[in-house]
């Protein structure tokens, strides 16, 4: 519940900081990095945040398709308004529950591997790799 307080407010009172790009663009490419650009802020603080934590686990850190995956997981969910994001949490939203697949679309012909991974980053089983990304993106 109380992480769920911390989003809300997070989503109401996050702004992005344009200087993060910098790191971003040397772990992204152009084409990648043009999908993140159009993420809304909240979203793209998420990212960045999760991308820090992913940067400091000492087996993810090594993998570059975790640091970008970091960065573009949520990429599917476009616009999203805040009620919108507060109906899924209360009532579910098939637009937003089908983000994964929305952005593994948006990356398959720009990086087929990195869009798979975007597709599965909230099923259950996947690997041991993504299970540690999945503890990290709830926190």
């Amino acid at each position: 519940m109380l992480s769920r307080i911390k989003q809300g407010l997070t989503c109401l009172f996050s702004k992005y900081d344009k200087k993060n790009d910098e790191e971003v663009k040397k772990i992204l490419t152009m084409e990648e990095f043009e999908i993140f650009d159009k993420m809304e802020d909240y979203d793209k603080v998420h990212s960045f945040n999760i991308f820090l934590q992913v940067k400091r686990n000492e087996e993810l850190s090594r993998e570059i398709l975790y640091l970008k995956l970091a960065l573009l997981h949520d990429c599917g969910k476009d616009k999203v308004t805040i009620f919108r994001r507060i109906k899924k949490v209360i009532f579910g939203d098939k637009k937003l529950e089908a983000h994964p697949s929305l952005g593994e679309e948006k990356l398959k012909e720009i990086n087929s591997s990195l869009g798979y991974l975007i597709g599965q980053h909230h099923n259950k089983k996947v690997d041991k790799k993504m299970e540690i990304f999945q503890k990290i993106d709830d926190m």
